[in-house]
């Protein structure tokens, strides 16, 4: 039993430290994708919606001290996405399938948690070129929810989608040997 505490702090330290680094590269970059849940989703589908939830969350929490508090908010979607990847694994295992459908669930319910956190916070602008499409849809007659939440749905679309099928990819590149120490109930 402590071995695989070990173990899952471990990779647990090790998928905060990867959502991390891949939401200071994305945000460097300015593209309006958020690739900072992968190692939220392979903490939640490797050992469960709770270690997942606390990957989620302490990613966020961490990026918040180090950069900007008023992102510390946005862990709600995280954490979000920790539970339902941990849940939908746990429930169906997670395959390609399970894997794109999870994808496309995300795609709609961290946008629905994320855009009022990002009105309040941000006014609805997120400082990337998609902006401009927000913009353009309030000067169009929606208002800043509809037009936030659209946008953020197209980017999710791609990266929640994406960041599943790569987590999935990933899941079946790590030797079963060192899955099996995250996974057993001594």
């Amino acid at each position: 039993m402590r071995n695989r505490k070990v173990y899952v702090v471990a990779f647990c330290g090790i998928c905060v430290a990867m959502n991390i680094v891949l939401g200071i590269i994305t945000s460097a970059l300015g593209i309006p994708l958020y690739l900072d849940t992968l190692g939220t989703v392979l903490s939640a589908a490797i050992i469960g919606p709770v270690p997942g939830i606390i990957v989620g969350a302490l990613s966020n929490i961490i990026t918040g001290l180090m950069y900007s508090v008023s992102d510390i908010p946005f862990c709600l979607v995280n954490m979000a996405v920790g539970l339902i990847v941990g849940l939908v694994a746990k429930k169906f295992k997670f395959t390609i399938v399970s894997a794109v459908i999870t994808g496309l669930v995300l795609s709609f319910v961290c946008p629905a948690i994320g855009t009022p956190i990002g009105i309040y916070v941000y006014g609805g602008l997120n400082g990337s070129a998609s902006d401009v499409l927000v913009m353009s849809l309030v000067q169009a007659g929606k208002d800043i929810f509809q037009a936030s939440f659209l946008r953020n749905v197209g980017s999710n679309l791609i990266d929640k989608i994406g960041t599943c099928i790569v987590g999935w990819a990933l899941i079946r590149a790590i030797p079963m040997r060192f899955l099996e120490n995250l996974k057993k109930e001594e």
